[in-house]
């Protein structure tokens, strides 16, 4: 039998929800809570669940805070995340912080079935919502990083030439200095990068150039 949890502050919903997994024969509720701290509280090392069916929005310890806490202290605990968000952040969210699925209150208890056989004997469960999330949050990373490309390509070559002297451990009068420019420009040349580029300080300057391989180290 594998061990089941589930911590939803609905007591009908996780009554409800109870009944229905321990219809399943090899599964067994061994406990319920309202919220992760109360989960925490009654979290026994000697019967520790298998799978933990978790809601997100909870009083006092929500779903975020109760996943990673599990990852970090009981990783062999694996997390279904249960919600009513079909929000793309809070499912990549959840999976950030340990979830192994994700799946909406309103499912049908076949896909409930589906998302428990699937974590237990693979240690995971991808629905069409998982993945389309996933790929419309990869996308935005891509679109990301295609705008910080084309940051990078709209640098002058004196910005470029700058930063690679930021980077250095000369100071900004003998940055000036070697490019045969004045302390004032080499202070326009910063703000300038400041403001384009979304920093507020030289180690920004230096992140970006280090990121962005204007020097390498």
């Amino acid at each position: 039998m594998t061990k089941i949890a589930i911590v939803d502050d609905h007591i009908l919903f996780r009554r409800g929800l109870a009944i229905i997994i321990n219809s399943f024969s090899e599964y067994k509720i061994i406990l319920e809570a309202s919220n992760g701290k109360e989960f925490l509280n009654n979290l026994s090392p000697g019967n520790l669940p298998s799978i933990v069916l978790l809601d997100i929005t909870m009083p006092e310890m929500n779903g975020y805070e109760t996943a990673r806490w599990l990852f970090t202290h009981y990783p062999s605990i694996k997390v279904l995340a249960l919600s009513m968000l079909n929000d793309e952040r809070a499912i990549i969210k959840m999976l950030k912080n340990g979830a192994k699925g994700y799946i909406l209150k309103d499912s049908e208890p076949q896909e409930l079935r589906a998302a428990l056989d699937s974590i237990d004997t693979k240690g995971i469960y991808l629905n069409d919502l998982m993945c389309s999330n996933i790929i419309h949050c990869m996308n935005n990373q891509f679109e990301e990083d295609q705008e910080l490309f084309k940051r990078k390509t709209e640098l002058t070559e004196r910005e470029n030439e700058f930063l690679k002297r930021v980077c250095s451990d000369m100071s900004y009068k003998q940055i000036a200095d070697s490019m045969f420019l004045s302390p004032r420009t080499i202070d326009g040349y910063r703000d300038a990068l400041f403001q384009k580029l979304n920093v507020s300080t030289r180690i920004g300057l230096v992140l970006y150039a280090i990121r962005n391989d204007i020097v390498s180290i």
